[in-house]
């Protein structure tokens, strides 16, 4: 699969631009006239600086308003693509694309544009280039690619092609079907493009909503599968306007492209034998077990907060690890690990975020296959010593640059606890009651919000998982967006916040945690009530919810009063969808933000959004004030 990305797609000035497409890992790039405009050099020297970073230019992009124009016009129109052959020629480059005219005095009829084309191609010809035609979805005559390709047949001629663009046909639901009429050595390039399914005009939605491949809504996979069908060979380019990406960071965006386009050339090899886009094999999605563990880093001094914090939620201390600082907590099958060492990655997170689960581990089937998976996705791999005997996980970087542990199965789960850690002896137990707690319901990872789609992209390419619709979190000071991941039987749930301000919850625990990173973790409980009196024994200390709260979800679900009663007294808050019911208590924030939460589903499919807005309100209230250090 050869792979191309257009310049306009990331930020940046143009040699910036062209030193991230090639870091991440592209064969081509598509310069956008506005990126040469703007550079102080001649076409020879883009064209010079290209080939020196190994890439090769495969379009020069756009050419508009030409075909169908009045005689008046015509003329013009042709002097300039003389002019941008010009310019081509002393690029390096043999294919321009010209998208379908917009404008209001063009005129239509298919071969009055065959006509115009042919006599291009007969221009490009003799100087050696190509003409690409693509139909834009709000082309004034043509805004189907089946018109398009029907321009090019007429037009007949060598030098002229189509340019297909998963946009322009998947925002109009044209059938992808007619794709595999068109013989594919008429294809001469194909530009691909995701979106969120939004309501509004096509040329607003395609100038501000594109993303990269599997981070919208649309049928890209199909749509590739369609040209794969083809036997086309060349190159799939990336065409993305967005308002993020624009202010985002150029090397990042870039790696999100190319890894976007090798997770969609493996699920469309994976869909046919015949659609082979010469992708390198790899394995398939991870499947997720359950999460095996979440490892905080602290010092000794936070450390014994955070623990304090750990016994009142009913965790008991069941191992010391052999050779570090390290302990290891467990309630059900929840298991989390504190590491206060002074060296060694999980120290270095805590001199720059300070106490905080910077670590998790997923069970899977094959780690060293999910391994090899995220690495062929473009995941940072990541590995430090171990003392001889001890069980070393496979690893790859994660969000906000913490550690995503990749675990065989159970089995290798329980060796680790009794191969890496020894036993507490009895004397130094503290019995601690349980509260019920079972498992991980979700981990909750916030990031800002211009960099949602790299983790939901990052996630959903590397596990067997889908993203849910983006919801709203309304937060007092602004709008969180939050997407869940998740697998098909719940085993794992990631809910990915963004934050766009810093007056948010979330956007205080990003800035004064110096990142991303997770910011809560919910566990379940078979009995909510059970839980909340073992809680209570334990001295734990639930966040408060306003009364009036309570007033009004008896009024909105018809609760029998001595159930809203029971909520109100153990501060638990509740909702309700067509699946089922779904109870929730939450701890106060510990630090910058961070805090637990207790969850009881009955059937209940989401997050318990609606109350987010009163769950965050009183969250900031128990956020110790800026500048006051933490106890």
């Amino acid at each position: 699969m050869k792979t191309s990305i257009a310049t306009v797609s990331i930020s940046g000035e143009l040699p910036d631009k062209l030193d991230a497409i090639a870091k991440a890992g592209f064969d081509g790039v598509e310069i956008f006239e506005n990126d040469f405009l703007a550079f102080d050099g001649s076409p020879a020297d883009v064209g010079m600086m290209v080939r020196d970073y190994g890439l090769e230019i495969t379009l020069f992009q756009p050419f508009r308003d030409f075909e169908g124009m009045p005689p008046s016009l015509r003329q013009r129109t042709f002097d300039r693509a003389e002019r941008k052959f010009d310019v081509m020629q002393e690029m390096g480059t043999d294919l321009v694309l010209v998208c379908s005219n917009v404008s209001p005095v063009s005129l239509g009829g298919i071969d009055r544009a065959a006509d115009d084309f042919r006599e291009l191609g007969e221009r490009a010809g003799k100087r050696g280039l190509r003409v690409g035609y693509e139909a834009l979805a709000w082309g004034k005559h043509i805004n189907d690619h089946r018109d398009a390709w029907e321009i090019v047949r007429r037009a007949d001629h060598a030098n002229v092609g189509l340019i297909l663009d998963s946009f322009h046909t998947l925002s109009r639901t044209i059938d992808i079907g007619s794709i595999r009429s068109i013989p594919k050595d008429k294809i001469f390039i194909v530009q691909l493009a995701d979106a969120p399914l939004i309501d509004m005009d096509l040329l607003y939605w395609s100038r501000h909503f594109r993303n990269m491949p599997g981070e919208g809504d649309l049928p890209v996979t199909a749509f590739t599968a369609a040209i794969a069908d083809t036997g086309y060979d060349g190159y799939f380019s990336l065409e993305i306007f967005n308002d993020q990406f624009r202010g985002g960071s150029t090397l990042a965006i870039a790696e999100d492209g190319h890894r976007s386009l090798i997770y969609l050339g493996d699920q469309v090899r994976r869909m046919s034998t015949t659609n082979d886009l010469t992708v390198a094999p790899m394995p398939d999605r991870a499947a997720v077990n359950e999460v095996g563990f979440i490892e905080f880093s602290a010092d000794a001094r936070e450390a014994g907060e955070l623990v304090g914090i750990l016994k009142t939620l009913g965790f008991q201390r069941i191992g010391h690890h052999r050779t570090k600082r390290v302990d290891l907590y467990r309630q059900g099958d929840i298991r989390l690990i504190v590491n206060t060492e002074d060296q060694g990655f999980a120290n270095a997170s805590f001199a720059i975020h300070g106490t905080s689960a910077y670590a998790m581990a997923l069970v899977v089937d094959n780690a060293h296959e999910a391994f090899d998976r995220a690495v062929a996705l473009g995941a940072e791999p990541f590995a430090q010593p171990v003392a001889e005997g001890e069980v070393r996980f496979p690893a790859i970087r994660g969000v906000g640059g913490g550690l995503l542990y990749l675990i065989d199965d159970s089995d290798n789960l329980g060796r680790f606890s009794e191969i890496d850690f020894l036993p507490v002896p009895p004397l130094d137990v503290e019995v601690t009651a349980s509260a019920g707690l079972t498992r991980v319901d979700h981990v909750a990872q916030t990031v800002a919000y211009d960099e949602m789609l790299t983790w939901l992209l990052f996630y959903t390419s590397i596990f067997e998982t889908k993203k849910s619709a983006v919801v709203d979190i309304i937060d007092p000071s602004g709008v969180v967006r939050s997407r869940a991941i998740e697998n098909q039987d719940g085993a794992l749930r990631i809910t990915m916040n963004g934050a766009e301000n810093r007056r948010t919850l979330a956007g205080h625990f990003i800035a004064e945690k110096f990142g991303a990173g997770i910011q809560h973790l919910a566990f379940q409980t078979n009995d909510i009530f059970k839980t909340a009196a073992a809680l209570r024994e334990n001295g734990f200390c639930p966040l408060p919810i306003s009364l009036n709260y309570y007033g009004d979800v008896e009024a909105r679900f018809g609760l029998d009063p001595e159930l809203t009663e029971r909520l109100k007294t153990d501060n638990i808050l509740y909702d309700r969808d067509e699946e089922g019911e779904y109870f929730q208590l939450y701890s106060k924030t510990y630090g910058e933000g961070f805090f637990f939460e207790i969850v009881e589903r009955r059937g209940y499919r989401g997050y318990g959004a609606p109350n987010a807005i009163f769950r965050i309100a009183a969250l900031k209230k128990s956020l110790r004030p800026e500048g006051m250090p933490s106890s």
